[in-house]
């Protein structure tokens, strides 16, 4: 039996299938055994490295809970910020107005083009030199300040394709019927374009998490990674350990945001079903002979 796209496979392939899919497992076997003894030769799986998180409070008071907490709040800030920028900025690069249109589309290539490392650094350099923004607040405001700068250019680019995508037909008949155009994108395209574009608006909010930590990383700014130095130092070079513990925490919380996108889409596109009344056949007849009368 064939399928459109491939040939059904034969005795002899399926055999071979069988053989590699094996092979893959037992390489990978012996990868995750290497590497399990390769921790515990180094006593990284000893109880005494989980014990801070697993065994007592003090850890996660001390250094996690404050590093998450700058992390949500560097996220949150360029989240609202880069989010109605990034849409702004995508129905500004559909202006039919070119001096609206090219600088805006220059903007937006611009910074999505620069590594929102560097911005961060650039923003850093910004706020010392002409700001009186204080040294313990300036790693917080770069990092907002490089998130929402290139975020928000590659949600215009989102805004803009999921506008795009729609058929154009709707924005003529709604212009047909008298609407003025911003009228249309705000109750006829973007309305139906917010769907479509969920998925990819939130793949890039969890982007803006995890990128956080590059301002842990370099700025000294202290989020989530950053608290993994300290803590592993104070608690006995468990490395592995922390690095895990954060990492996970980064798991849920990005697990957690695609698992309310897809709530949130599935609710959108119920909404949108049509939910109108099924009227009787004697109110039909009546409204009939109503209308025969007149």
């Amino acid at each position: 039996m064939s399928s459109v796209l491939y040939d059904a496979q034969g005795p002899r392939a399926k055999r071979r299938n069988i053989l590699y899919t094996v092979g893959f497992l037992l390489v990978m076997a012996a990868v995750l055994w290497w590497v399990i003894s390769g921790l515990n030769d180094k006593e990284q799986l000893t109880w005494e490295k989980w014990k801070p998180f697993l065994g007592g409070t003090e850890a996660w008071s001390t250094y996690i809970w404050p590093g998450l907490k700058n992390t949500l709040e560097a996220a949150a800030l360029s989240m609202i910020i880069a989010l109605p920028l990034g849409a702004v900025l995508g129905i500004a690069r559909l202006s039919e107005h070119a001096w609206v249109r090219v600088p805006v589309a220059i903007v937006v290539e611009f910074f999505r083009a620069i590594p929102v490392l560097v911005l961060m650094i650039f923003g850093l350099a910004l706020f010392a030199e002409y700001t009186t923004v204080g040294s313990d607040e300036r790693p917080l405001y770069a990092v907002v300040t490089g998130l929402v700068l290139y975020n928000a250019s590659v949600l215009a680019e989102i805004v803009r394709a999921g506008i795009q995508s729609l058929p154009k037909g709707q924005g003529e008949a709604a212009l047909a019927i008298g609407l003025r155009k911003n009228q249309v994108m705000r109750f006829i395209l973007l309305p139906q374009a917010v769907t479509a574009m969920l998925p990819a608006i939130i793949s890039q909010l969890v982007v803006i998490v995890k990128d956080t930590a590059l301002g842990g990383a370099v700025l000294t700014f202290p989020d989530l990674l950053a608290a993994v130095s300290p803590m592993s130092s104070y608690y006995g070079a468990n490395t592995i350990a922390s690095f895990t513990i954060v990492a996970l925490i980064f798991i849920a919380i990005n697990f957690s945001l695609t698992s309310f996108a897809s709530w949130l889409e599935k609710r959108l596109r119920r909404g949108k079903k049509s939910t109108g009344a099924v009227l009787p056949a004697a109110a039909v007849a009546g409204a009939e002979s109503t209308g025969a009368s007149a």
